[in-house]
Order: structure tokens, then C-alpha cells, then sequence
């Protein structure tokens, strides 16, 4: 029997759309206008009311990739360089060039830009570019604030001169040029480096202190963050048109669980842009007065990691036999539009690294079955198959941050259903689902995406000390299932050319591949539902929104 929607979400419904009315009581809208253009040029003033799925969870710049976290982290700090969303070229930002950097990457050079302040008045100064990436590269376990996982083989920082810094490593670190470039590098002042894990969180937003072009002057817990324009911001990344003081006045980013409330407000003209308009809402967009942003995420596609070391699943045949059972092209067709381009390998298509390894994932039921027979598990009398007494049921997570992911594990648990494999969906929150994720006996299949323009974004995903999507690293004990995945995954973050980088990641992508250890699923987006007098809209290079050029044509 199929799973339902959650009924959270149908009980919720009505209560949140209620809480974002009254919210977006105060906020100014766009209007329900034609789009047709009234003014020429940019202009300055206006608020933007922009309502996003979830609510922001940290700003710790190392820990912000969830994107609600990254929304405002993105907007409220600089980097040492800025990498173009659609060429993925790095460029000067707060760092004055490009780095320079030794034969074996060990060691990176960066010229800082003079007169770079934060919003509490504080320098950007050599000294305090050093002293955040010593927190971000190793972390600090007293305060509970981890490393970032962009950063590899971190040693340590130092200041050459008022205007240099140097950073070295205990082994290559080829990708760490792209690292400074993400909001896991967005650099905070002083005060806001000495904070903890908790003081990073929510009720402390107006306390992070950055040097972008917006400051958080507000927040209502769990529904509203506040940011406002910095008067005297100047210090935009060099390649971008608009330099200067943003031409909004201020953005009011407001939580809006439900798809109808997020869609609805746009449509209806209560608010100007919305994150996570959902493949079936898409259409609406299509109707004057309104636009459609699909942003790609460069990185991991959206799919499942199997906890292989699961007693279930330490069978390849049993993986296998899962991927041939699941028709990936029937899921995309029934739940998404060409803005979800079918998965053909772990990376998205145009991710530094991708390898086309689609052969592994063909869908095949009779093989199928065949592997399911030849492994041991045989119908049972209620159709499930059985091996020992024990069925063959498997848990899903359910990826609340990504697109539809109930609705697409319902379609792998009738389509698994035929084969005699149980499918169940784990139920709960955020915090629960994060918790359950970590027990391999709660979650045997997990379903996640991460994006990151860089070729490191593989060992973000599956490396045992990141964030350890197989298992493979086991909680309770701390050994390591495949020592040869992290071998191959290490690889990739410490060779030193991009020749070697290239041929590492692929050979990790084959392996996981034939190890049949993820089913790539979709190519996933960020997408985004706007006002047509929203203009100059963009995000950065995976998919976080940049509010800085952002304009209401009104």
C-alpha cells in the first residue's frame, strides 16, 4: 500500500498558512502587476519578502550548508574569492588575486584588500583572515564547532604582513582555492569567532557579524530573519556589474513550511520570491507577472547512499538487486520537470569530475528478481521475501530539504514492492530524521544530495570522517567498513593537479559504481518562484541566493 504524505504536514497546513499571513501582514509585495518593465535602470530602495521552506538551523560558516543557513550566510559575509555560478571560474574578492600557491599545494598565498570592515565597525585585516581559518580548518571540539569539510589537511595560518597571509597543509590540498570561495569560508569578525555552537544558533542571528552587504537586524525564532542594506558596503567581488551598497533596503525572509502557502503568496502577489516551488507549482510561473530561477547545485545528484554494512544489505546482490528494481526514469517522469534531468552518475553532468556511469543503473525487474533468488531471499507467504527467518524490509529516510522525496520513496516502495522487498519511510522531524540517519538500524537507505562546485564534493559526501553518507565510518564503534572507499575518496582532496584530481574521481565514481553502494537519482536544482519586477536574481555556484544586485522594478 502506498505511504501517504505525511499527515504533519496536512495538520500543519492550515496553521502555517495562517502564521505566514500574518507575517507577511507588515511586508511590502509585489503586486499582482504584468511584469512589463517601468523603470530603465536599476533603482534603490524597497524591501524584498522572500519565504523560504524551513527555518536556518546555524551560521556557523563550516556548518551552514543546509540552505536556509546558507541563504543568510551568503548574503552577510565575503570570501577571499568569488566563483562565477555559471563558468565556475574563480576570481578576487576580498583577496586582491588569485592565490599563489607551491608545486605540491601545500602552501596557498593570499593578498588581502585593504579597507575591508565588518558591519561592527572591526578590520578584515590580515590577522583576522588567519585566525578564521585556523577555527574553520581544524574546528574547536570545546565549543562543539566543527571543521568545515571543504578544508583538507589543514595546518595552520600566518600573517606574512599587514597585507599577506599564508596557509599551510599537511598534505596536499589542491581544492582549497574553491573552499575560501563558499560560504563554509564566509569570513566573520573577531567577536563572532569566539562564539560556541549554541550562540551560533537560533536567537542569536543578530550577533553574527560579516562584512556583506547585508546585516541581520532582526529575528523572530523559527519564522523571520531580518537582514537590511549596508550603507557603506564597497567591497563587491571586482567581476560583478553592480559595486557598492545593495539597491534593496532590506529583505525580510520569512518560514513557510507548506508548498500551497509558499507558491500562493507569490502568485497572489503577498510576497516577492520563494525557494523550493515544487515541479507540479512550476506552471504557475509560466503566467504573466511571475518567473522561474532553476539553479543547478554542481555537485552530488540527488539519491540514495545503501548502509552496506547493514546486515540486510552486505550483499551486493541484495544492492543490486535494489538499483535494477527501481525505475528511476518512471520516478522523474511521474514527480519532476526538465529541471530534474535523470541521474547518470553520482555527479551532476556539469560537476568538476563527472563520470557517466548510467550502465550500473539500468532498470532491470527479471535481473532483479534473479539476484534476489540467487542471494537467498525467497517469497514469503505475504509476497515479502524472507532469508532466515528474517524479511526483507528496508527503511528510508525521508530528505526533508529535498524536493519531494516522500512522494519519491511511495514510488520505489511499489515499484520495490513487486520484487518482495518491504519499503518503509521513517517519520519525524528535522531533528529527528538527522538523529535516525546515524543508525543504521533505523535508516538502511539514504536519501540526500549535497552541492559544492569543486571535485572535493565526492568526499564531502561518502568519506567516513565527512559526512559519512554509507556508514561506512560506524557510529558506535569507529571502524571502517571499506577502508578502500576512503583511500580512493582521500585521493581526490590530496592530488595536487587537476589531471590527478580528475582521474581520482573517477575512479571513486566507478567504484561506488560497482560496489552498487548509490543509485543516483536526479540532477537537483534549487528553484526558485519570483515577481517579475524582481530583477537582477541570481545565485551562487550551488544555488544559494545572492540578494546583493537585486532590484524591484516598481
Amino acid at each position: 500500500m502506498p505511504l501517504p504524505r505525511p499527515l504533519r504536514r496536512l495538520a500543519l497546513a492550515a496553521t502555517a498558512a495562517a502564521a505566514t499571513v500574518a507575517l507577511l501582514a507588515g511586508c511590502s509585495g509585489g503586486g499582482a502587476g504584468s511584469g512589463a518593465p517601468v523603470n530603465a535602470e536599476p533603482v534603490t530602495g524597497g524591501t524584498l519578502t522572500y519565504l523560504e521552506p524551513q527555518t536556518w538551523t546555524t551560521l556557523y560558516p563550516p556548518a551552514a550548508g543546509f540552505y536556509p543557513n546558507g541563504g543568510i550566510v551568503n548574503n552577510i559575509t565575503d570570501r577571499l574569492l568569488y566563483q562565477d555560478p555559471e563558468t565556475l571560474e574563480l576570481q578576487p574578492w576580498i583577496a586582491t588575486a588569485l592565490p599563489e600557491v607551491n608545486e605540491d599545494a601545500t602552501q596557498y598565498t593570499f593578498t588581502i584588500r585593504e579597507g575591508v570592515t565588518y558591519s561592527d565597525g572591526t578590520p578584515l585585516d590580515a590577522a583576522n583572515v588567519v585566525a578564521n581559518f585556523d577555527l574553520f580548518g581544524k574546528g574547536d571540539s570545546s565549543r562543539k564547532l566543527t571543521q568545515s569539510e571543504a578544508i583538507n589537511n589543514y595546518d595552520h595560518g600566518e600573517v606574512v604582513d599587514a597585507t599577506t597571509v599564508r596557509f599551510f597543509f599537511t598534505a596536499p590540498s589542491p581544492g582549497f582555492a574553491q573552499a575560501v570561495s563558499t560560504i563554509n569560508s564566509g569570513l566573520v569578525s573577531n567577536s563572532t569567532l569566539a562564539k560556541t555552537a549554541e550562540t551560533f544558533g537560533p536567537g542569536n542571528a543578530t550577533t553574527v557579524i560579516g562584512s556583506g552587504p547585508f546585516v541581520i537586524d532582526a529575528e523572530e525564532v523559527g519564522t523571520k530573519v531580518t537582514l537590511k542594506a549596508r550603507d557603506d558596503y564597497d567591497w563587491a567581488p571586482p567581476s560583478r556589474e553592480h559595486q557598492g551598497r545593495p539597491y534593496l533596503d532590506g529583505i525580510d525572509l520569512i518560514v513557510a513550511a507548506e508548498d500551497s502557502v509558499r507558491v500562493g503568496t507569490v502568485v497572489a502577489g503577498q510576497a516577492d520570491a520563494a525557494r523550493q516551488i515544487e515541479a507540479p507549482d512550476e506552471a504557475q510561473f509560466a503566467a504573466p507577472g511571475l518567473a522561474l530561477v532553476a539553479a543547478p547545485t554542481n555537485g552530488v545528484n540527488n539519491g540514495l547512499s545503501f548502509r552496506f554494512r547493514n546486515p540486510l544489505l552486505a550483499d551486493i546482490r541484495v544492492r543490486q538487486a535494489i538499483i535494477a528494481g527501481i525505475d528511476r526514469q518512471d520516478i522523474v517522469d511521474t514527480l519532476f520537470t526538465k529541471n530534474y534531468p535523470l541521474a547518470t552518475g553520482a555527479l551532476a553532468k556539469n560537476a568538476l569530475g563527472y563520470t557517466d556511469t548510467s550502465s550500473y543503473y539500468a532498470y532491470d525487474p527479471e535481473k532483479a528478481a534473479a539476484l534476489l533468488d540467487e542471494a537467498g531471499w525467497v517469497p514469503g507467504a505475504d509476497g515479502i521475501r524472507v532469508k532466515d527467518g528474517q524479511r526483507l524490509a528496508i527503511a528510508f529516510n525521508e530528505a526533508l530539504p529535498q524536493p519531494r522525496s516522500a512522494e519519491v520513496v511511495t514510488i520505489i516502495q511499489e515499484q520495490l514492492a513487486k520484487l518482495g522487498i518491504a519499503v518503509s519511510l521513517t517519520p519525524g522531524d528535522m531533528a529527528t530524521q538527522t538523529a535516525n540517519s546515524l543508525d543504521e538500524n533505523i535508516v538502511q537507505v539514504y536519501h540526500s544530495m549535497v552541492g559544492r562546485a569543486d571535485f572535493d564534493v565526492l568526499k564531502s559526501q561518502y568519506f567516513s570522517k565527512n559526512r559519512n553518507t554509507l556508514l561506512n565510518l560506524h557510529p558506535a564503534d569507529g571502524s571502517v567498513g571499506d577502508p578502500q572507499l576512503d583511500t580512493l575518496l582521500a585521493a581526490i582532496a590530496s592530488t595536487p593537479t587537476v589531471e590527478g584530481r580528475t582521474a581520482a574521481s573517477a575512479a571513486a565514481q566507478q567504484y561506488l559504481a560497482e560496489q552498487a553502494y548509490i543509485l543516483p537519482i536526479f540532477e537537483e536544482p534549487q528553484v526558485f518562484g519570483l515577481r517579475a519586477d524582481v530583477k537582477g536574481f541570481h545565485t551562487e555556484s550551488v544555488g544559494r541566493p545572492s540578494f546583493a544586485e537585486v532590484w524591484l522594478d516598481r
